[in-house]
């Protein structure tokens, strides 16, 4: 019996029915992203845990680090968040004295968020964690770099899917 024949009698049955299930949770792509997130997450987690911040914190770190001052707007734009998502992270960051939250002097309607001294210094501390993350992922940056590239490349393929409405029923 040949090695294809083989794999198709493995393959899990639809029930009732022919062919392979196209529900197993094993072949659907949203379920390998989830798992892939999460672990990439724990992972930052163990990284940051002595820094103070969690993982979407560090995520506005990155963004302030790159440029400071900004609004809200603009970093919510930059890390594909709204602002009922991003405002309690500034709040917790601003507790801990890492930003500043002022209105904009010349529109009251903006936030400006800028680093203090000790979230700039914090910079320093930070340097290591993504030399330690493609450590940890092993492989090396081309095989890493591409995949950075094609999961941007399917954001931004799935940006472009138009929104689809319900249909009414009769």
């Amino acid at each position: 019996m040949n090695q294809d024949a083989t794999r198709q009698d493995k393959a899990p049955r639809v029930a009732g029915g022919e062919g392979v299930n196209p529900l197993r949770l094993d072949l659907q792509l949203c379920f390998a992203l989830y798992g892939a997130s999460n672990r990439v997450t724990r992972l930052y987690r163990t990284l940051l845990a002595p820094l103070g911040l969690t993982y979407p914190q560090y995520l506005v770190m990155l963004a302030l680090w790159e440029t400071a001052p900004r609004s809200v707007g603009d970093l919510g734009q930059a890390l594909d968040l709204d602002s009922g998502t991003l405002t309690p992270l500034l709040k917790r960051l601003e507790a801990q004295g890492l930003v500043d939250r002022a209105r904009d002097p010349r529109d009251e309607r903006r936030v400006i968020i800028s680093l203090t001294s000790e979230g700039a210094a914090l910079r320093d501390k930070a340097q290591p964690i993504p030399g330690e993350v493609v450590c940890r992922l092993g492989g090396d940056l081309g095989e890493l770099g591409a995949l950075r590239e094609a999961l941007g490349a399917l954001q931004q393929r799935l940006d472009a899917v138009p929104a689809r409405r319900k249909a009414s029923g009769p």
